[in-house]
């Protein structure tokens, strides 16, 4: 009888190590609110996917800290995986949306009228 106590005592004791959380996942939090303030500073306001992302990784990065004060490393460490994932779309986004406005913006310098021949090509004509 003993020795079943003492399975089911040891049986217990692994379960709730088993069950502990890990570290709690500062690394991982620092890392995710870089990546957002990244995005910001890109201009991730400005592109309504970006902005969308980078909303979505605040509300995972504030879940993750009161899931780390209540204890529950791992489940944080799994938010701030996604938050560091939705950072860095929001980021992608935000600077494809800058390159594209340039690139607009030099084809007009290059380009004024799509259609028209330059007028340097017009003097050789003539």
């Amino acid at each position: 009888m003993k020795i079943a106590n003492m399975g089911v005592v040891a049986g217990i004791g692994l379960l709730a190590v088993a069950c502990a959380s890990g570290p709690e996942p500062t690394e991982r939090l620092s890392s995710a609110q870089a990546s957002i303030r990244a995005a910001k500073e890109v201009g991730a306001a400005n592109v309504p996917q970006a902005q969308l992302h980078a909303q979505l990784a605040e509300e995972q990065v504030t879940q993750a800290t009161k899931l780390i004060e209540d204890g529950e490393n791992e489940r944080a460490e799994f938010l701030l995986r996604r938050a560091s994932a939705d950072a860095e779309l929001a980021l992608a986004l935000a600077r494809e949306a800058t390159q594209a406005k340039q690139t607009q913006a030099a084809e007009a310098i290059v380009n004024p009228q799509a259609g028209a021949p330059s007028p340097s090509l017009q003097a050789t004509n003539q």
